[in-house]
């Protein structure tokens, strides 16, 4: 018997899903029951090869690996390789990890496992939604099952960094993101600007990855490209969105302001297509379906990553 929380992590690694990531294998209170991987930052075919490198670098070849969806649930979107790198992990030549994924799609294994974790799960989806949507038309009891859903994506207040008004994750598949808002009851969001207000600095980040760990020294060199990129257009700081949610999932005690409202996705307007829509004066009388992240403690956020990376 284990008294950890079971934690199942639906994602698209890339650069910063795989910081989020090696965070949750350094976590004492939470047992990794899976990886749900999509396509979104690059395709499925290099998503689910990043995921499997991972476990690998940190020695948890127990933790199982799902694929699932290659393309978004309409429409074609385009991925975000000129930030990751065209395989997702900076172009750095690493040898594949010698195991396969599971042969169970994604969605099913997801719903599998909120069974076997019923009223225990916490979820988290770093990446665009369309494994859970799937899943959530399979069988749209699935949310009764989840006793928490921490998702990255959006920007609440439309300033996007995709489009003028949308964020990456919601905007790669909106249909799916549509489906997630409306079908789950609570969601717990960490959006693309609570990011952008805690970012931390480049030069301690590379302190942090002078750890000397194998995590450290992977990771120095799969984020790279990024960190060169983000310094080029963004300064001194660094944003890792998916670390932010996992900090938030983690440790949720280290939220100093969460606001509580509705919010959904715009499917057809011209220039807002993917934009996460906040009724902040609800407006509407809808229920405020949505926990939005509004500041984290630097400090806790900073140390979980300074630890994951030093992590043996």
């Amino acid at each position: 018997m284990t008294n950890k929380i079971p934690l199942l992590i639906d994602t698209d690694p890339g650069v910063d899903d795989a910081l989020a990531l090696l965070m949750a294998f350094n976590d004492p209170n939470h047992e990794l029951v899976g990886l749900t991987i999509a396509a979104g930052n690059v395709g499925l075919e290099h998503t689910v090869r990043n995921a499997l490198k991972l476990c690998e670098v940190v020695g948890r070849e127990d933790v199982p690996v799902y694929a699932g969806c290659a393309d978004p649930l309409l429409h074609p979107a385009v991925d975000a390789a000129h930030v990751h790198g065209r395989d997702g992990f900076g172009d750095i030549g690493f040898t594949p990890a010698t195991r396969a994924a599971q042969s169970e799609h994604a969605a099913l294994a997801l719903l599998r496992l909120s069974h076997e974790h019923a009223g225990e799960l916490l979820l988290v989806a770093l990446g665009p939604l369309t494994n859970i949507a799937v899943a959530l038309k399979l069988d749209p009891t699935l949310p009764s099952r989840i006793k928490r859903f921490v998702v990255m994506g959006g920007a609440v207040s439309a300033h996007g960094n995709i489009t003028p008004a949308a964020e990456f994750n919601i905007a790669f598949d909106p249909e799916a993101a549509h489906i997630v808002f409306q079908t789950f009851p609570h969601i717990d969001l960490a959006d693309w600007e609570a990011v952008i207000a805690h970012g931390f600095l480049h030069d301690r980040a590379e302190q942090w990855l002078k750890a000397g760990s194998a995590r450290a020294d992977f990771y120095e060199r799969i984020s790279l490209q990024t960190r060169n990129w983000s310094a080029d257009r963004r300064g001194d700081h660094w944003h890792s969105a998916d670390a932010l949610a996992m900090a938030w999932a983690l440790q949720p005690e280290g939220a100093l302001e969460v606001l509580d409202r509705p919010a959904a996705v715009e499917l057809a307007g011209t220039l807002t297509r993917g934009a996460t829509v906040v009724d902040w004066n609800r407006q509407q009388g809808l229920p405020d379906n949505a926990s939005l992240l509004m500041r984290y403690d630097q400090a806790r956020f900073e140390g979980l990553i300074q630890a994951a990376l030093a992590a043996d």
